[in-house]
Formats: structure tokens, sequence, C-alpha cells
């Protein structure tokens, strides 16, 4: 089992996020666990019908299926290591795994209109 592994049972297990599971999720992935943390413990990930998003501080992110529309996604990170994931990405993973996502019976394209 991979460390991202690890970390991704331990919270299955625990269904929250312990002190464990976040010295896990930092080991691997340093600075960008530790925002993805936060953004979760702030209720930063929104699943509409359409897509999740992660709220960041300037803009909201599109995550789907582990990729992400931000910019550290596209230019900095190698997609194919799974300890290399931007912190939104992350906070998706982290919070459906402890039941954390914020959930809106609506399309995130008419959201959008009005941001």
């Amino acid at each position: 089992m991979t460390r991202v592994e690890e970390w991704k049972a331990a919270l299955e297990d625990a269904g929250e996020l312990t002190p464990d599971a976040v010295d896990r999720i930092t080991s691997v992935h340093g600075d960008r666990g530790a925002r993805a943390i936060e953004s979760v413990s702030e209720g930063r990930v929104k699943e509409y019908r359409d897509f999740i998003v992660v709220v960041g501080h300037r803009e909201e992110y599109v995550v789907e299926d582990g990729g992400c529309t931000c910019k550290d996604s596209e230019y900095n990170l190698d997609p194919e290591d799974p300890t290399e994931r931007c912190w939104h990405s992350l906070a998706v993973d982290i919070a459906q795994r402890i039941d954390a996502v914020d959930h809106h019976d609506m399309w995130y394209s008419e959201v959008k209109e009005f941001l």
C-alpha cells in the first residue's frame, strides 16, 4: 500500500480528520496537504449536479476525475505521480472520505453566471 493509499484508508476508517490522518497527509503532500485540510475545515468543497468545485482565495476550481483546472495542476505537477496533486484535488479526496462535501442541488454552470 502506498503512502497516499494509507492516508485515504485512515480517513475512511476514522470518518474524520484525526491528528494521525493530518500527519499522514502533510507528510506526503506538505503545504498542499495543509492547504487542502484547511479548505475542508472551512467548508470550501462544494458539489453541484455537474461538478465538484473548491473555492480558492481568488477563484473557484473545478475538480473532476482527480484533475483540476488550476495553474498548479496544469504546469507544475506530474499527473502520473499520486503524491503530486494540487491542494484542490486533495481537498476533494479528503472531504469525500469524511463526508464534508457541501452539496448543492443545482448546476454549477448556472451558479457560475452569478459569480
